[in-house]
């Protein structure tokens, strides 16, 4: 075997195993995410989810506030611990495991009015976007947003 042959075996080899590691990181819900607001259509924030013992925790790392609003905002209508805390750097998706294309279980907190919701999320587009539900008892009764990915 020429080592021309050898050399294009290895690049195409290599190349499968760079195409596999990025698939693979599309399958799963961790990763940063550009959240869309759902009224507007501009994005809102970018949010860092990770895994960690099986479960999908949401940090807020970025906002993309509008001219005339505080860009370091804090959370003035949470309740408890976030009360009045930097909305930058706070969890707000917890709880989620994995199930399948989906994630369940968890919650999601919307800063702006300080609510605490159930939350579905479900990978779609390849795991380009990532479809979060916040609802009040049943998926049915609730709102969705489109994150897209970022990373």
């Amino acid at each position: 075997m020429t080592n021309t042959v050898r050399a294009t075996q290895l690049a195409v080899l290599s190349a499968g195993i760079l195409m596999s590691i990025g698939a693979w990181g599309q399958s799963t819900a961790a990763g940063l995410w550009k959240s869309i607001d759902d009224t507007s259509g501009k994005p809102s924030a970018l949010i860092r989810i990770a895994e960690q013992g099986g479960e999908f925790k949401g940090r807020i790392e970025k906002l993309f506030p509008a001219p005339a609003e505080d860009p370091n905002p804090k959370c003035v209508k949470c309740v408890g611990e976030g009360k009045d805390q930097p909305i930058i750097g706070m969890v707000i998706v917890k709880g989620m495991r994995a199930d399948g294309k989906a994630y369940t279980g968890g919650t999601i907190l919307d800063p702006d009015n300080g609510e605490v919701y159930r939350s579905k999320m479900t990978l779609a587009d390849d795991g380009k976007k990532l479809n979060v539900r916040g609802y009040v008892g049943i998926p049915l009764i609730g709102r969705t947003q489109v994150w897209l990915r970022e990373e």
